[in-house]
């Protein structure tokens, strides 16, 4: 009998060249590796057409889609965190100059449910007191999976001919919360700026504040291949931690990387947070992460039940003191 063979979409990472290249793979699968699309394209097409069997989705779209009970499980491999808060702009003309000021105004989204516009939503609330029903949402995308807007939000889907960048350089929105950097910020555009100019020195505050590094995604596979194969997300699991460990090694080398100073932050990086910022597994520190997340979630209206880490994620226990290289 050959190796069960699985498709894989995730991003194109350092922490899965190994994995990808070949020089780690999966006891008993063989993967065909699909990393040529972008992040919003591959999560529609695994939570509405499941066209791979595992795949790097939105943590917010997948919790989504448990609450739902859609046919889906994960692994705790979180292959994209970013902080959030150098990814909320302003139109510079309306006077935002703190948090608050964003109450009662248009604000843009690529889509209500991404997990980058959750994360800066529930920072808003919870660090700065701006209530998620206080802001009128304007929506670009529709979302990865359905769900029914609870009373009292405000939200309205733009024209298809409509974009986030657009109308907020010509004023039709206030402010953005955006997953990547948008145009007028590369291009420096006069009418865009951040809500918090020195947004690092923010982000490094809420992190030594929460310890939170907001995770962005999961690995989520289909829940017939967790059934048929219950080896198969374990041998996942540990074929993910052997890539990022290669990829760390391999990155601690200055000369990997063109950059003057890049060195100086790795270093900074280890002390603000520690030797691993992307561990995997249900550490006390994802767990915190995971479980604000999915309060937002709750809170925001996106599912109708508060769901448990175990509810979302598949055990990866190989029983105690096992799982190492003891013969």
């Amino acid at each position: 009998m050959g190796k069960l063979k699985l498709t894989l979409a995730c991003g194109d990472y350092e922490i899965v060249r190994a994995l990808k290249e070949g020089a780690v793979s999966p006891d008993g699968i063989d993967l065909t590796i699909l990393t040529d699309m972008d992040s919003t394209t591959r999560h529609w097409r695994f939570l509405r057409n499941r066209e791979f069997d595992v795949a790097e989705v939105s943590s917010s779209s997948y919790i989504i889609a448990r609450d739902q009970d859609m046919p889906f499980e994960a692994i705790p491999v979180f292959l994209h965190r970013r902080l959030r808060h150098g990814f909320a702009f302003v139109n510079t003309s309306k006077g935002i100059k703190e948090p608050k000021d964003l109450i009662g105004k248009k604000v843009g989204v690529k889509s209500f449910q991404v997990t980058a516009v959750l994360w800066l939503r529930g920072i808003l609330e919870q660090e700065y007191g701006v209530p998620h029903r206080s802001i009128d949402w304007y929506a670009e995308y529709d979302e990865d999976v359905e769900f029914e807007p609870p009373p009292g939000l405000k939200l309205t889907r733009m024209r298809d001919d409509q974009n986030c960048e657009d109308m907020l350089v010509a004023g039709e929105l206030d402010a953005v919360l955006h997953p990547d950097l948008i145009w007028p910020i590369t291009k420096k555009h006069p009418a865009v700026g951040r809500l918090w100019p020195d947004y690092k020195a923010e982000e490094k505050r809420y992190f030594e504040r929460t310890g939170i590094f907001p995770i962005m995604h999961v690995m989520g596979l289909k829940r017939e291949v967790a059934e048929r194969f219950p080896w198969a997300p374990v041998e996942l699991h540990k074929a993910f931690e052997a890539a990022k460990s290669i990829a760390m090694k391999r990155m601690e080398n200055p000369r990997i990387a063109p950059l003057v100073w890049y060195r100086e932050a790795w270093e900074e990086q280890e002390e603000i947070f520690g030797p691993d910022p992307w561990e995997y597994g249900l550490t006390d520190a994802n767990r915190k992460n995971l479980d604000t997340l999915v309060g937002y979630s709750f809170e925001h209206g996106l599912i109708k039940k508060r769901l448990t880490l175990e509810d979302l994620f598949l055990d990866m226990g190989q029983g105690r003191k096992r799982g190492g290289n003891r013969i």
